[in-house]
């Protein structure tokens, strides 16, 4: 594996048309909204799942590439296996915690890659992953709306007598029309070195977000789609320039007086005469 040396920050760009992004369980799963600008929001946690269930799908959960947090996993029971390991089992008192990191960092990648918390049950520490994200935010304001749908089916034989055989089930939908979505990311060098993070497992990551909506298709989700994927890759490990002045020199504009309800309506732009010494600048979508 080769060892990541450099910081990188980024800016990621999806859409969706005629879906739910990112539901808000306090608010009957409607799409996650700002309510001073009324600008849509996609969670962190969220973009971090799809990339989660993509290494999981691609990977199958080969050797160092399990994943630790998905679905009906219990998370003591995964941490007191490291224990077991025998790296764990030989290590002295003092250095046990520390020696049973190392081997959830080696085995799960999702921990090598986010973090994690891993303090309860026989103890593996803490973890602070080399990439985090933003909430990724609309650049225009979206407008929910619920829609009336109607199930040719009723779960029970008692719903069925209450209808007298018309047997239909009414429910809601919560879609947007249209969004565009911009999150911004960071990958820093000196936490990937102390997890163990690769540049192949950056390769990875960087597929997952190319192709992670492709492989979390729902009828709930509608269309998503990566639409822009723009790095900033620093030649130190610390980085050359402030992150948000990087950010800054990408613009995304409307281009259009009507309502946009595709990506054809927004522009993208790259100040690249602006770039910083020490920073290179490379689009993957």
């Amino acid at each position: 594996m080769s060892e990541l040396k450099n910081r990188i920050d980024f800016v990621y760009i999806f859409d969706v048309q005629d879906g739910n992004p990112n539901g808000d369980p306090d608010a009957g799963n409607l799409p996650r909204i700002d309510a001073e600008t009324s600008c849509g929001i996609v969670t962190d946690v969220c973009l971090k799942r799809k990339v989660r269930n993509y290494v999981q799908l691609s990977k199958n959960c080969t050797q160092g590439y399990d994943i630790f947090i998905k679905e009906k996993a219990v998370l003591n029971t995964l941490i007191d296996a490291s224990h077991e390991d025998e790296t764990v089992k030989t290590a002295d008192a003092k250095s046990k915690t520390a020696a049973a990191r190392d081997v959830m960092c080696s085995k799960y990648y999702d921990i090598r890659t986010f973090g994690a918390v891993m303090s309860t049950g026989k103890n593996a520490g803490q973890v602070r992953g080399p990439i985090q994200f933003t909430f990724a935010r609309s650049v225009d304001p979206i407008v929910p709306a619920e829609h009336s749908i109607t199930r040719m089916a009723v779960a029970t034989e008692k719903e069925a007598e209450k209808q007298n055989g018309d047997n239909r089930t009414m429910g809601r939908k919560a879609t947007i029309p249209y969004g565009l979505y911009i999150c911004h990311g960071f990958v820093s060098a000196s936490l990937a070195k102390q997890t163990g993070f690769s540049e192949e497992d950056f390769t990875l990551f960087i597929d997952a977000l190319k192709g992670m909506f492709d492989c979390d298709r729902s009828a709930a989700r509608g269309l998503m789609s990566a639409q822009k994927l723009i790095l900033f890759r620093h030649d130190s490990v610390l980085g050359n320039a402030p992150a948000n002045k990087l950010f800054d020199l990408v613009k995304v504009e409307r281009t259009t007086d009507n309502v946009p309800r595709s990506f054809s309506d927004y522009q993208v732009t790259i100040d690249k005469t602006q770039l910083p010494a020490g920073v290179s600048i490379e689009e993957v979508i």
